[in-house]
């Protein structure tokens, strides 16, 4: 796997080859992937497919096989991107999915963002998904400092009801029977990646709009 290259802002990652940005609007609620393609592996399906079902808002960042270019979710400007402002002027509350790699834990779901209802409320409908081998962790005290995606910079935090960073670990994106990441150059997805979209599917729905406070 190459390393990841860090970029200074969005104009120069959007200005990459090959990188896509995307945009479908939809309902005052929004799912994205910031980190999509060949950075977090797996986390625009989710996004998309999450949003797809549920009628939400979707945007995202997918880079091309073999890009790995990190910009920090904090330097997400609205000024150099039209698609991401009319994405954050749409919506009310976020889903943002992002993948994160840790070598002693493949499994844990951590649920972060300032709106911890919100959280608590996708973690209960994960927790009746996910099998048993994976954990749903919902209280920041319990997550790396850097995974709880509570800066209020952060693009998931900037409707007005904020919302709920998704943070999935290698362990559910991997489809241990192709050895390879789910959905890439026509891998079969993992039953546990849609066990997670069905979970999320079901929090967004029962959620509503996006227009609940948190």
């Amino acid at each position: 796997m190459s390393p990841v290259r860090r970029v200074a802002d969005l104009a120069t990652l959007l200005e990459l080859p090959g990188v896509v940005e995307e945009l479908e609007l939809g309902s005052t609620l929004g799912v994205c992937a910031l980190h999509g393609g060949g950075l977090e592996r797996a986390t625009e399906v989710v996004a998309r497919e999450v949003a797809d079902r549920t009628g939400a808002s979707y945007y995202g960042v997918v880079q091309p096989e073999g890009s790995r270019h990190h910009l920090s979710s904090t330097r997400f400007d609205t000024a150099a991107s039209s698609r991401l402002a009319d994405f954050l002027g749409r919506v009310e509350t976020v889903v943002s999915i992002h993948g994160y790699g840790r070598d002693d834990d493949f499994f844990a779901v951590l649920l972060g963002g300032t709106n911890r209802t919100f959280a608590h409320h996708l973690a209960g409908h994960l927790r009746g998904t996910l099998s048993d081998d994976y954990r749903v962790v919902d209280d920041l005290a319990e997550m790396p400092r850097r995974l709880r995606g509570v800066h209020p910079r952060n693009p998931v935090n900037r409707p007005r009801h904020g919302g709920v960073q998704v943070e999935l670990p290698p362990g559910i994106r991997w489809n241990l029977d192709s050895h390879d990441w789910s959905d890439r150059d026509g891998t079969p997805r993992a039953p546990q990646l849609d066990d997670l979209i069905d979970g999320l599917a079901a929090g967004v729905t029962g959620w509503g709009d996006g227009t609940r406070g948190g």
